[in-house]
């Protein structure tokens, strides 16, 4: 299939993103013969080939369902935190030497499949599925935090329970970490630092599936909740601030009351 020479002739394959977990550590995998690195891409069979990225995306190029199942079954002692419901994407690419690189209406095409290019593609996609990914959590949180926003709209209160409010914030920061530490979203991949001329199709990858505008969108919407939770909170402390001072009032009244008493008791 692809290969690091040019191919000759027009042949089509599907790439397959499937974001399996949360964290795939790839020191486990060192059975692995990587045919490249940064990030990391194997053959898989006699044609296919597999990229794995930390994120917990995994990219397959010309990898039937039966393979794909057996694959992940294999790197399963890897995956940290193995999701229910995987997350899917699919490209078409035509390799055609005769042709522009580029995206033609829903698909790729390439001039050729040299490893290189299949490393960027698998960039691109892996980035798509996890993005989509961390939508859904978002959209789950916004869900859970939009009630507290109107009830203190409504009645002048937030929550009641501060480690609710904390684990709103810490999933919010959660999101983060995945996408900018592990899935590296907004960074361009190493392998276009040795490969400058693969730029174009990095690009136009990064524009089909709307990187930058996903990634922007999500951190407008995490920077929303971590802004909400952070201000219900301070109003909750705020308000429990106030009632131990009340309580410390009403001691010293109580303690000034009584002194008084027994001033007047043994006076009289």
């Amino acid at each position: 299939m692809c290969s690091s020479s040019t191919s000759t002739s027009t042949e089509t394959i599907t790439a397959r993103a499937i974001l399996v977990g949360r964290y795939l550590d790839l020191r486990r995998l060192e059975r692995l013969e990587p045919l490249g690195t940064n990030p990391l891409l194997i053959a898989l069979g006699e044609q296919g080939h597999a990229v794995l990225l930390r994120s917990g995306a995994v990219v397959l190029f010309a990898v039937d369902p039966t393979a794909e199942a057996a694959f992940i079954a294999r790197i399963g002692p890897a995956i940290e935190n193995p999701l229910e419901l995987y997350e899917r994407e699919q490209l078409d690419i035509s390799i055609d030497p005769s042709r522009l690189e580029g995206i033609d209406r829903d698909h790729l095409i390439l001039s050729n499949g040299d490893l290189a290019r299949l490393q960027v593609i698998a960039d691109i996609l892996g980035k798509s599925v996890l993005l989509a990914a961390q939508e859904g959590r978002v959209a789950r949180a916004f869900d859970r935090i939009a009630p507290l926003a109107d009830r203190l709209q409504s009645h002048g209160q937030g929550a009641s329970n501060a480690r609710t409010l904390v684990r709103h914030i810490g999933e919010a920061l959660a999101i983060q970490q995945d996408m900018v530490g592990r899935g590296e979203v907004g960074d361009k991949p190493e392998i276009l630092w040795e490969r400058p001329d693969l730029e174009r199709i990095f690009l136009n990858l990064e524009a089909e599936y709307e990187i930058r505008e996903r990634q922007l969108a999500l951190e407008r919407k995490l920077s929303l909740i971590n802004d909400t939770a952070g201000t219900l909170l301070d109003l909750l402390q705020s308000k429990r601030s106030l009632r131990v001072e009340w309580y410390i009032v009403i001691l010293i009244v109580v303690e000034i009351a009584l002194t008084l008493y027994e001033l007047f008791v043994h006076g009289s």
